[in-house]
């Protein structure tokens, strides 16, 4: 099989335990294939940490999970030189923390302070951590998947939007529909049976090789990407900067625009949207498929539209509409 028809069948696979959230398990394998991080925002029951531990067992990946709470030291995460004495002499030993892994899960990553936050955000940004001066490569497969409740404001910190810009996608994850409700209903009884045995399609037998992953990550960077679709993305991301050319309401609501790494992912989810499509090549709907989750964390909104309870993708919906597809 391709790599393709690999991910196609690891798409098919966690489908069938994460049920209603198609959507959600699209935008994983797209940071996967991109090499990205991703910001997930949902309540709570909503498959987020399902999610990521369904790609850990069909991936050959190790998966770390922190849960963020206030007490969390950066240490905690990073790792620490540990003292050792042997034989009446005496050493510090790097001991590697959870972010020595292939996939991790940081949940309820604004439970946590700045110190913790930033710790976490540099590692994904430089895939290296530096302890006791000392510098420490990450693997190379290396994808994090942040969580956050978006109801709950007591007691957390806010990422701010500078640190929120590392992300490559931030991707909102909505109640499943009635009929898929029901199947998860039916999906968490069958599961209640003491001889269900969920592992088998993980087995070593079965599970992705990260060398698939790499093969369809030189396989993206070869799709095309045409001078009228280039013009779109840049299009899209200059309308946020000067929103008053296109919107007398962009104007309005648009206090800051996309940054240039908003450009960059927007170009490197799209590629990975149309491969996954079977093309070689972008087309402006592939763009438009992948640019509220590219853009979402990346606008500020002004206090207008805060006050008007326009949210950051009904601006983003009147920026696709305003903008003109080259």
């Amino acid at each position: 099989m391709s790599a393709r028809d690999d991910f196609l069948a690891l798409q098919a696979r966690m489908g069938e335990t994460i049920v209603g959230q198609a959507r959600m398990i699209e935008r994983l394998l797209l940071g996967l294939l991109a090499d990205g991080h991703l910001l997930v925002e949902g309540l709570p029951g909503l498959a987020k940490t399902r999610a990521i531990k369904s790609l850990a067992k069909h991936l050959d990946a190790r998966l770390s999970r922190v849960q963020f709470t206030p007490d969390l030291l950066p240490a905690d995460i990073t790792g620490s030189d540990i003292y050792y004495s042997e034989g009446g002499k005496g050493e510090f030993r790097f001991q590697p923390g959870p972010l020595f892994a292939n996939l991790i899960l940081a949940d309820e990553v604004n439970r946590s302070p700045a110190k913790v936050q930033s710790a976490l955000l540099e590692a994904m940004e430089e895939r290296q951590v530096t302890v006791g001066g000392n510098t420490h490569p990450l693997e190379r497969l290396f994808l994090v998947m942040a969580t956050q409740n978006p109801i709950e404001q007591e007691g957390t910190y806010p990422l701010p939007e500078a640190q929120m810009d590392r992300f490559l996608m931030h991707v909102n994850v909505d109640y499943p529909a009635a009929d898929a409700e029901a199947e998860i209903i039916r999906l968490a009884r069958a599961e209640e049976e003491p001889d269900t045995h969920q592992g088998d399609a993980g087995s070593s037998e079965t599970r992705m090789s990260p060398a698939t992953v790499f093969d369809a990550r030189r396989q993206i960077h070869e799709i095309k990407v045409s001078e009228p679709v280039e013009r779109y993305i840049v299009a899209l991301v200059q309308a946020t900067r000067e929103p008053a050319r296109l919107d007398d309401d962009l104007k309005r609501w648009i206090e800051v625009g996309v940054s240039p790494r908003g450009s960059i992912g927007l170009d490197k989810v799209a590629r990975a949207m149309a491969w996954l499509r079977g093309r070689d090549y972008v087309t402006p709907e592939d763009v438009q498929a992948v640019v509220h989750d590219v853009f979402r964390h990346r606008l500020i909104l002004s206090y207008d539209a805060h006050a008007a309870g326009v949210s950051a993708n009904a601006v983003i919906d009147r920026l696709v509409q305003r903008v003109a597809v080259a």
